[in-house]
């Protein structure tokens, strides 16, 4: 019989090895004891496989643990418990009678910190165990004295299923039998620091609604090859338009209610698709218990959330976009998460995940805490999680949040508030580590996907391989142009009599276009918190308005880069985006503005359809061989003029007017002899403008701009014009 000490310890649920003493152990002298802690339990009795009883087990005295000795074979044998519970009785498989789960691969790969998915160890995974349906649970809590299974399963009780812990990775695991997919649980911890915390499963594939922070069971999905259409859609040299969609606000029914990933499938996709992009880009979607976070701030890495239905229900919008020709991109937050109690902050009882000291661990605009970059196990779990979603979901690329926020020791952080790394200096040399691995490891493991950079300063090689020596060379496909993005809206928000004096603010960046690999972000940062909507910044009246920003899109679209816009943006939402409500689509039905709603609508669709078609506007756009100046010393009127290009010999001439004046019969080089004809002009009467505009116009053999060859043209005022060849 076990010691007192023993069964005390398994009563309390301290005791560190349950697989010690419960179960089925021996033979010792030719006989085998049967140990179980059932609580709740008045008898029970050990059968075998045919429902015989084996034994009927004895209560050790003032506690619920039952044991039994048995003379039987030499080998191990099944067997299950039959439990009287006084109101009823059942039958159970012992989850302590199986052997261990993991294997020794992924156990040292998961020590070492190399391996590359370790979302197929770790978590809870539906299984069959020596022909038993159940439930696999696996967590990583090193510093942990015991660590239980609790939930639906067992009233969410942590005596009852208490985990064996593999010491060589510091991983717990059990597989509970009879467990199905929709099951809610979490893992109690008794952690280093005596404390007993509720935690939700860090590789959990799925969660409960908030304000419930359980995980669910549910399955691996499968991963399945990347689409050579999707990864051709997604190179240098394609035309890339993002529509960056907040889910739960881009529509709502009935005004208030989130449309499920199914209707946002049915919904978003076909509305996307018809205005012309090429790519969805999602505010994260990994699950978080706060709406205002918009998802920057997860508990479930590796989740959907639940707000808008299962992961099988996100995956079939991901299958609709893809049928509909459009890529879907994710926002991914590996640089920081939240403090919430029954999420990853000192998960065992220790800082596991984030630094100790909070000079490197506590982020302070957010109030978040940062991840410990340079433990092996933590730069792990997010590698994998980024190819999770890349080979499980078919997510076409990961776009990193608040990069600069992890490559500076000093972000955000005033002197004496921020340690220096291993060689004096800001930079953190681990996160540097981790962001040329997590970008080498989808390179390799998923070629065709991309990673896309926000990242606001001028750290170098952001989108360029890592460097064999230094910290150049992060690895990522593209870097978001924040300084084309701020140049480019102060310059717009100026009133069009001060814009000769600011005409650097839109020169200065092609000064750098090509330093990096470029999206040129409209994002949902710039329609918030005081900024004002897009059209919101524009001066003067209502036309003006309107003028500038159909301008703004025409020369967005021309400039080397991809393009991003948030939503509505599009048809040129008036006031600041509100995560609570829906987008203002009545702006196109009905108003003094609605045709001019409609026209930046058309606008958007009209630039995105010219942009696909023409070659010229984005196979080189991350070569300045594809760009060339014809005028941009015009300050006094405010006029620009460049040709975009590829080695297919296309062309396209943008000229620009931020003025209101219409500049009649200007004469502007061009590359080509032969007829021209416009393709945009954002001033016609269709976008709502005031119609300025020119039929085909021939080439005349007049030098001008450094061109033997000259049109004639009509530009229109707080316009931009897109011009090429007749073929």
């Amino acid at each position: 019989m076990l010691d007192a000490a023993t069964v005390q310890s398994l009563m309390r649920a301290d005791h560190g090895d349950p697989f010690a003493v419960l179960g089925l152990h021996g033979p010792v002298d030719g006989a085998w004891t049967l140990r179980a802690l059932l609580p709740g339990a008045w008898r029970v009795w050990a059968r075998d496989s045919d429902g015989a009883v084996l034994a009927q087990l004895q209560r050790i005295p003032h506690s619920d643990v039952f044991e039994a000795s048995l003379s039987g074979p030499q080998e191990r044998f099944a067997y299950r418990w039959r439990v009287d519970w006084g109101t009823h009785e059942s039958e159970l498989e012992d989850p302590y009678r199986f052997p261990p789960l993991l294997g020794e691969l992924d156990l040292w790969l998961l020590a070492e910190g190399t391996h590359q998915r370790p979302f197929q160890a770790l978590g809870a995974h539906p299984a069959t165990v020596d022909g038993i349906e159940g439930v696999r649970f696996a967590v990583w809590a090193p510093n942990a004295r015991r660590v239980s299974v609790v939930g639906e399963i067992n009233q969410w009780d942590g005596r009852r299923h208490p985990m064996r812990l593999r010491r060589e990775a510091g991983v717990w695991e059990l597989f509970i039998p009879g467990v199905a997919p929709g099951a809610l649980y979490k893992f109690e911890l008794l952690g280093a620091d005596g404390q007993v915390t509720l935690r939700a499963d860090p590789y959990a594939f799925a969660a409960e609604l908030r304000p419930g922070t359980a995980s669910r069971v549910a399955a691996l999905p499968p991963a399945r090859p990347m689409a050579a259409e999707r990864a051709a859609a997604n190179a240098f040299d394609a035309p890339v338009s993002i529509y960056e969609v907040h889910l739960g606000s881009w529509r709502r029914n009935d005004g208030w209610r989130w449309l499920t990933y199914r209707e946002l499938a049915e919904q978003l996709v076909p509305y996307a698709r018809e205005l012309g992009f090429t790519h969805l880009e999602l505010l994260p979607v990994h699950e978080h218990p706060f709406d205002g976070s918009w998802g920057y701030q997860p508990t479930g890495l590796y989740a959907p959330t639940s707000r808008f239905g299962t992961p099988e229900d996100f995956k079939a919008f991901i299958d609709a976009a893809h049928a509909a020709g459009l890529g879907v991109i994710l926002d991914w937050v590996p640089g920081h998460f939240p403090t919430d109690a029954f999420a990853l902050a000192r998960f065992d009882g220790t800082h596991l995940y984030e630094h100790a000291d909070p000079r490197e661990g506590f982020h302070p605009d957010w109030n978040t805490l940062v991840y410990n970059f340079g433990r092996a196990e933590v730069r792990n779990f997010l590698t994998g999680n980024a190819l999770y979603w890349l080979e499980r979901f078919e997510v076409d690329g990961l776009r990193v949040d608040a990069v600069a926020s992890m490559l500076y020791r000093d972000y955000s952080r005033a002197e004496g508030q921020w340690l220096p790394n291993r060689q004096g200096g800001r930079e953190n040399l681990e996160a540097v580590d981790f962001l040329r691995r997590m970008n080498h490891v989808v390179g390799t493991e998923r070629p065709g996907a991309v990673t896309i950079a926000e990242e606001s300063t001028s750290w170098p090689g952001v989108s360029r391989p890592p460097a064999p020596q230094g910290l150049q060379g992060l690895g990522f496909h593209y870097k978001w142009n924040m300084g084309w993005m701020h140049d480019t809206l102060g310059y717009l928000s100026r009133d069009p009599a001060y814009r000769p004096w600011h005409h650097d603010q839109l020169r200065f960046g092609f000064m750098y276009a090509w330093s990096e690999n470029y999206v040129l972000p409209l994002s949902h940062d710039e329609v918030v918190h005081g900024k004002r909507s897009l059209i919101g910044r524009m001066p003067g009246d209502d036309w003006q308005r309107f003028a500038n920003l159909r301008a703004g899109y025409g020369w967005m679209w021309a400039h080397p880069g991809k393009k991003l816009l948030f939503m509505g943006g599009e048809f040129a939402q008036e006031r600041e985006w509100n995560h609570e409500a829906s987008l203002d689509w009545h702006l196109l039905e009905h108003g003094p503005n609605v045709e001019r709603h409609r026209g930046v609508q058309r606008l958007v669709r009209d630039l995105n359809a010219v942009y696909r078609h023409f070659g010229a506007l984005h196979r080189l756009d991350v070569d300045p061989a594809g760009f060339e100046w014809i005028r941009h010393d015009d300050q006094a009127h405010a006029v620009f003029a460049f040709q975009r290009r590829d080695a297919q010999g296309g062309v396209v001439v943008a000229v620009a007017n931020f003025t209101p004046v219409v500049r009649h019969g200007w004469r502007i080089g061009v590359p080509r002899a032969g007829a021209w004809r416009e393709l945009i002009n954002t001033d016609l009467a269709v976008y709502g403008g005031s119609g300025v505009a020119n039929g085909p116009r021939h080439a005349e053999p007049v030098p001008c701009d450094g061109h033997a060859q000259s049109i004639v043209i009509d530009i229109a005022p707080l316009a931009t014009l897109l011009w090429a060849p007749v073929e």
